[in-house]
């Protein structure tokens, strides 16, 4: 096995698979690789294996020539879902599969597409062991999964420098995010960002409707103009909750705005706070400043991409738990709005 290589210096790499799966947030993180991939190999033909859902992320995004999908939800279907994968990826004939996934499926399906006769001959994912033939030597745990991303591609030769997520906004949701900002008279930094949801199963890494009206409250009265509330039907209860306990001042978008509408909403926001949700990371392709709240989930984990992004978490011993359910649920009531106001104050946040 090679374990290491210099693959940008290769010239018989012509067509290169991407695979990554996983949820929206790690999705999103994801990008900053495909980035450091996409300057890598400038010349090369990039196709991304994703879900389906996430497809119009990446439908104008020109760092790729084909998106592979295959609806992975479904259980009872999975010799159908592989065999439908092996078709789509050996018609392809790759020279080298980038595995951002590396889960048991990942490497069971590159496994197959081997003992099918389809010998991709580099194989790069971020473990030791079959059927990858470069990776780099495992980090220590926990670990965030960029880090290991990145030392699976600096194993490859490719720098991985990129330091947020990269999305390819197209004109029309940046137009439609224009037209959101001119309607509520939304002012480049006279406007906050909140992102008080998550999906509804994992209900305890919200914050709560009452802490974040309570922080809106605070923030109007020591001079923010506006709040804007964004989120998805999962969250359209929770922010109607906050919009009820504020003033004419805040602005809820829930449930209005497409995905990629979202990172041009953020770009002239004076910053962002956000429970540990999908939209995050999404919001985290914009240098706006942005505070995290996480409470069951480890912030080095779940943390979004970028030096402008920092994660508030309070310290007690039943921290980073990942539960579902919670008779007190004492690490998001200990991060009450008074302490999240005056961290974002020290953050560099100041009245008008």
């Amino acid at each position: 096995m090679l374990y290491c290589a210099d693959l940008p210096a290769d010239p018989t790499i012509h067509r290169i698979l991407l695979i990554k799966w996983s949820a929206m947030g790690d999705v999103i993180i994801a990008t900053a690789l495909f980035e450091d991939i996409a300057r890598s190999f400038p010349d090369r033909e990039l196709h991304l294996d994703t879900q389906p859902g996430w497809q119009s992320l990446f439908a104008s995004d020109p760092r790729f020539q084909r998106i592979l999908t295959v609806d992975w939800r479904d259980r009872r279907q999975r010799i159908r879902q592989m065999a439908a994968w092996l078709r789509q990826v050996r018609a392809q004939h790759y020279d080298l599969v980038i595995d951002l996934q590396c889960n048991d499926r990942s490497r069971l399906l590159l496994s197959l597409l081997w003992l099918s006769g389809q010998r991709v001959r580099y194989r790069l994912g971020n473990r030791r062991q079959l059927p990858y033939n470069i990776a780099p030597v495992e980090l220590p745990k926990p670990s965030h999964i960029l880090l290991r991303s990145r030392a699976a591609l600096r194993a490859g030769g490719i720098p991985a420098t990129t330091p947020r997520p990269v999305l390819n906004i197209p004109e029309r949701n940046r137009a439609h995010a224009g037209n959101f900002i001119k309607r509520h008279g939304l002012s480049p930094n006279g406007y906050a960002i909140f992102l008080p949801g998550c999906n509804a199963s994992g209900h305890l890494k919200r914050w709560g409707a009452a802490r974040y009206a309570a922080l809106a409250t605070r923030l109007h009265r020591e001079g923010l103009e506006r709040i804007v509330l964004i989120g998805g039907p999962d969250e359209v209860d929770e922010c109607q909750h906050i919009e009820q306990q504020c003033g004419a001042w805040l602005v809820n978008l829930c449930g209005q705005t497409e995905i990629l509408d979202i990172p041009p909403l953020c770009e002239p926001a004076c910053f962002i706070v956000a429970n540990d949700t999908g939209t995050a990371h999404l919001a985290a392709a914009t240098a706006t400043p942005m505070t995290v709240l996480c409470g069951p989930t480890d912030p080095r984990r779940v943390k979004p991409l970028g030096d402008n992004v920092t994660a508030l978490q309070a310290e007690l011993p039943c921290i980073n738990c990942y539960r579902k359910s919670c008779s007190h649920h004492s690490c998001m009531a200990m991060l009450t709005p008074p302490l999240v106001f005056q961290h974002l104050r020290a953050t560099g946040w100041e009245k008008a």
